[in-house]
Order: C-alpha cells, then sequence, then structure tokens
C-alpha cells in the first residue's frame, strides 16, 4: 500500500500538462485568508519546502503580498507559477480586461501563469464576454494559460460551444465526500484539467475512518493520504497552509504511492450530500 519514491521520481509525478502542453505543478499554496503582510514569509517557507505554485484572487486582497513573495523567494520568475482570477463583479469583456491589468500591477508582473473566472455567476450572463477577453490575454501572451473555476458542464459546454476555446484548467470544490464524477469525466473527454479547492474538506475529511485507517497502515498523516488520493489521478490540489511544518508535510504526499485497493476505498467516500460550498448556479457574491 505505500510505495516509497525516490527523488527523480518524485519531481516527475509533481507535475502535470495542460492541453496545450504547458507543464504545471499538481500541488500548490493557496493563499486564501493569508494577511497580505504575512505571504512572503509564508510563499518563503513554501519555496523553500519545494512548492512552485501559488493561487491568489484579488477577493484575498494578498495580490501585492503575492508578488513581493514571488520576487523575495530566491528563485527565477520563470520557475513560479501564479495563478489569480477575475472576480465577480468585474465580468464582462471590457472589465475583464481592466480587472486583468489591476492584477497584473498588483502582482507587479508582466505576465500571469494561470488566469481563471472565479465564478459563473450565470444570472449575471456575463461570463462569455469574460472568457473572450481571456481568450485574447491568452493570444496576447499576458495569461500563459486560462480556466475557469466552479463551472459546471452547461456552463463549460456553452463558453467551449460559442468560441471553440478550451478551458485549460477547471478549479472545482472537490474533496473525499464531494468527488464531482460527472464533471471529472467531462474534463477528461475535453482535456480539461481538474483542480481541487479544499481538498481536505476543510479538515472534515482528516477525521473519516477509512482515511485514518489507511494512514495509519502506510505511517502517513491522514491529509497526505487525500493529497496523494488526488494528485495520483492528476488532480491539482491547492491545500491552504502557512506552517513551515504543514508545507513540509503536504509536498511529502508524493514520497508515496497508494496502491489499487486503498484507492478504490477513496473512491467509495463520495456522498451525494457531501458538497459544503455553494453551487456554482447559485453563488452571486458582488
Amino acid at each position: 500500500m505505500n510505495t516509497q519514491i525516490g527523488l527523480r521520481e518524485r519531481r516527475m509525478t509533481m507535475m502535470t500538462t495542460f492541453a496545450d502542453g504547458i507543464p504545471f505543478p499538481l500541488l500548490g499554496m493557496g493563499v486564501m485568508k493569508i494577511a497580505d503582510d504575512a505571504v512572503p514569509a509564508a510563499m518563503l517557507a513554501a519555496v523553500s519546502a519545494g512548492y512552485r505554485a501559488f493561487d491568489t484572487a484579488p477577493v484575498y486582497a494578498n495580490e501585492i503580498g503575492v508578488g513581493n513573495g514571488m520576487r523575495d523567494c530566491g528563485l527565477e520568475r520563470a520557475d513560479i507559477a501564479i495563478t489569480t482570477k477575475l472576480w465577480n463583479a468585474r465580468q464582462g469583456y471590457d472589465e475583464t480586461l481592466r480587472a486583468f491589468d489591476d492584477s497584473l500591477a498588483a502582482l507587479g508582473l508582466d505576465y500571469i501563469d494561470l488566469y481563471l473566472i472565479h465564478w459563473p455567476v450565470p444570472k449575471l450572463g456575463r461570463y462569455l464576454d469574460s472568457w473572450r477577453a481571456l481568450i485574447r490575454l491568452q493570444e496576447e501572451g499576458r495569461a500563459r494559460a486560462i480556466g475557469v473555476s466552479n463551472f459546471t458542464v452547461a456552463h463549460l459546454d456553452r463558453i467551449i460551444g460559442e468560441t471553440g476555446v478550451v478551458p485549460a484548467i477547471n478549479q472545482i470544490e472537490l474533496h473525499p465526500r464531494w468527488q464531482q464524477p460527472e464533471l471529472r469525466a467531462y474534463h477528461e473527454r475535453h482535456g480539461i484539467v481538474t483542480q481541487a479547492w479544499s481538498p481536505l474538506g476543510r479538515g472534515s475529511a482528516l477525521d473519516n475512518p477509512p482515511v485514518t485507517e489507511i494512514a495509519a497502515a502506510i505511517n502517513r498523516s491522514p491529509s497526505q493520504v487525500i493529497l496523494r488520493w488526488l494528485t495520483q489521478l492528476d488532480i491539482v490540489v491547492i491545500p491552504k497552509a502557512s506552517s513551515a511544518g504543514h508545507l513540509r508535510e503536504n509536498i511529502a504526499s508524493f514520497d508515496f504511492t497508494l496502491d489499487d485497493q486503498a484507492m478504490a476505498t477513496m473512491a467509495k467516500l463520495h456522498a451525494e450530500d457531501g458538497r459544503f460550498g455553494p453551487h456554482p448556479d447559485a453563488f452571486e457574491m458582488m
């Protein structure tokens, strides 16, 4: 159940690839709820542990800190992948372009590695125009890759059908009790990478008996088991962690592999009432 892997193999297993060939880390650091002035120190600890991807958004109010952290971490710009997002109130073609410029200025960057539409907000009726603006930003080279967050099959069908451009990634709520098998199957058919926010289920999944039993059997932590289950499925994870200990623990999830029995056990934990976040059709916070 617990197969150790070497450093070279670990580095190879830590990456996925977008449909257009762009490599992207399977494990990143989410900075939601980390204060702007605390982000640089947290990023330095993360880089020291081996992290190379960081996920922020204007609504997190820490894009300036992420930019500072990137410049202070001692790595070249090309070695760091920065994700930020378009907030709901700024949707629409022209406004999306302005919002992107604002994020670029706050981060102090020349380009963004991955730019996402944060929520579809279908009642607003602007996510298609926003997607067209993201396509332009990618064509201009200012966004290396573009994607979406919290989009359902219906939302994806619309933007792909209207533009012919498939998102590189869809960042969605995904954890042991809410595994979104239908949406993941759609992603696989269309070459969309799945990214999980709150992969640990806001901590609730850590006490799940099947998870703790697997962890005890292989002398690993429950969080490592969950993260490795997801990354073995080629799902990108962005757990929030700011302490050096948790950062090292999370990235050490690449030091082993789960066997087929453990993977099958994890797959059985899905529950129809497992969602804890809002439904994408209902979330309208502006």
